[in-house]
């Protein structure tokens, strides 16, 4: 069992900690983070620059973790969750398989703190090893702009982007949930079959599933041209436990 309560930092065998820096670099892409007692911190402070600066439409900034990282070379469109065609690699990325489960349980534990014009993921992706091997699996996705109290629209479901063997699946749900408190967000993948789960209990089921290894992805994200964006503010994210097969 791969049981991650960030004790000792972020272990390089498993975790990069840069949103898919394939695009730009792993400096340019970096997160901002710190590990404590509660676990792994994740934070856009003001001073944080924007990902793919004048490339990425609309701009956004993130600070994110992924299990697994690959590339093809500098120049190649060979890379993770391009956003848009014809995409080149800018930083060729050593492949890391660190945690990519292909079927079983995976949890990760989680609260959040963010503003109107934020957001907070954690989803499974293909590591594009081939090209059809890039469908996703999402966790959890909240927008800050639903939150109204402890009331919140939760997505949660399958993308298929480019995967010929999969259909786009994917719900946000009103649903009674402080985001502010630990909560636990799972998937359950068999053959054929995705329960999506918070704190234990089913809240829907997807009849497929990606058969191939996914690794995981957690990610805090800010939009500085959201109408609703505070300049001062500093969305955060904090993941007390990552566990699967």
């Amino acid at each position: 069992m791969f049981d991650e309560r960030f004790a000792g930092g972020l272990d390089p065998a498993v975790w990069t900690p840069a949103y898919l820096p394939a695009w730009s670099s792993r400096a340019e892409a970096a997160a901002t983070w710190s590990v404590d007692g509660e676990g792994l911190h994740l934070t856009i402070p003001p001073e944080q620059p924007l990902w793919c600066a004048g490339d990425h439409e609309p701009p956004l900034r993130v600070s994110g973790v992924q299990s697994g990282n690959r590339s093809g070379p500098v120049g190649s469109t060979d890379g993770q969750q391009r956003f848009r065609e014809g995409q080149r690699v800018r930083e060729e990325q050593p492949t890391v398989w660190g945690f990519t489960p292909r079927t079983g349980m995976v949890e990760v534990e989680a609260r959040a703190r963010i503003g109107p014009a934020a957001m907070f993921s954690a989803w499974l992706v293909g590591l594009e090893d081939a090209p059809e091997r890039c469908g996703e699996v999402c966790l959890v996705e909240v927008f800050g702009d639903t939150v109204e109290g402890a009331r919140v629209s939760v997505g949660s479901g399958i993308k298929a982007f480019r995967d010929p063997d999969l259909v786009e699946d994917f719900v946000a749900e009103p649903r009674d949930l402080d985001i502010t408190v630990a909560h636990r967000y799972a998937v359950h993948r068999q053959p054929g079959r995705v329960d999506f789960m918070i704190d234990g209990m089913v809240t829907r089921t997807c009849r497929q599933a990606p058969a191939y290894p996914m690794q995981l992805m957690i990610a805090v994200f800010d939009f500085p041209d959201h109408p609703a964006h505070d300049p001062a503010d500093t969305p955060e994210l904090v993941v007390s436990r990552v566990s699967g097969p």
